[in-house]
């Protein structure tokens, strides 16, 4: 049985928090056109330019799956690593984990979803089969001197299931704690998280799993992405998931939609006095290439308003009449 969780308190004014751009693996993999590798470099490249450190660049998984990232180990090699940046990628297997190592990450992100349904559908396995399978792939990462990053998918919900008991998630949580992870990320794969759902979650993994390291991970499928981002930082949780421009999705769940957007989580927090690291402007910058590259408009706010002080030119801008 669970023991009481520890209670935890907001996060403070001023705290630092960590952001995880996901736009080069989780919004890119569900376009339908290939996006050119030297597109994908041009905007890691910018994302980082803008201050951001933590990036899950792409997925070793197989290019039969998910063609869009058939190019892995080219953008892995292509891109310029600022000082300190921590690159990730995503693995499904053994063997994404062995190409992961070679192309020298820093940390791998793998994935389990809550779900059995969902499980099925997105890597073909039942959570045993995922979980036993990890034995193998946290052995070889240790070996490789990777870190291990543990995700668990449809962590608030199931769109073939519906509502996914968090002591479920709590109890995947303790297993990637035992094989030796230091964090878990919740992934809010089609959008279903609620504040309330969000606060069960993360309390009921404290209780399972003291001491590891939650990171939050919301798409915007419902518009309450960002309200989820504050039951986060109630619950004193300092590492966010966000996409470029709000893109996004996974391509083996009905009714994915984008992640929440990173230069909306930026303004977020910022406004709210929290350290983020990341130049607003030259994030919106960032956001506009990939727009550009992905040739429709990108369902972000921000990056179609601006900054809350922008100032405009009143000479520019009708006067009513009478």
């Amino acid at each position: 049985m669970a023991t009481t969780a520890t209670p935890m308190t907001a996060v403070p004014e001023g705290a630092r928090i960590s952001i995880c751009e996901v736009g080069p693996r989780d919004g890119f993999q569900i376009e339908s056109a290939f996006i050119p590798t030297d597109s994908k470099i041009a905007i890691i490249n910018a994302l980082f330019a803008a201050g951001l450190r933590q990036m899950q660049v792409t997925s070793f998984v197989s290019p039969r799956a998910v063609p869009q990232l058939a190019d892995a180990e080219a953008v892995l090699a292509g891109i310029d690593r600022p000082e300190g940046a921590v690159i990730t990628a995503l693995i499904p297997n053994l063997r994404g984990a062995e190409r992961a190592a070679g192309a020298g990450v820093d940390a791998v992100h793998t994935v389990v979803s809550s779900s059995e349904t969902h499980n099925l559908k997105n890597v073909n396995r039942s959570i045993a089969a995922s979980l036993s399978d990890f034995e193998e792939v946290f052995a070889l990462l240790d070996r490789a001197g990777v870190a291990i990053e543990g995700g668990i998918a449809t962590a608030f919900g199931c769109p073939f299931e519906g509502i996914v008991p968090p002591e479920q998630v709590a109890r995947i949580a303790k297993r990637y704690q035992e094989l030796g992870a230091a964090s878990v990320g919740l992934g809010d794969t089609t959008g279903m998280a609620t504040p309330a759902t969000v606060r069960a979650a993360v309390q009921a993994i404290r209780a399972e799993a003291p001491g590891l390291k939650i990171g939050l991970h919301f798409h915007n499928t419902r518009g309450v992405g960002l309200a989820c981002v504050m039951t986060g930082l109630a619950e004193g949780v300092t590492h966010y998931d966000a996409s470029v421009g709000g893109l996004g999705g996974c391509p083996f769940a009905a009714g994915a939609t984008g992640n929440i957007c990173t230069e909306d989580l930026v303004y977020l927090l910022n406004e709210s006095g929290y350290d983020t690291g990341v130049d607003l402007d030259a994030m919106i910058a960032a956001a506009r290439l990939t727009q550009d590259v992905i040739g429709r408009d990108l369902p972000g706010q921000v990056i179609k308003s601006g900054p809350r002080l922008r100032r405009f030119d009143p000479g520019l801008t009708a006067t009513a009449a009478g």
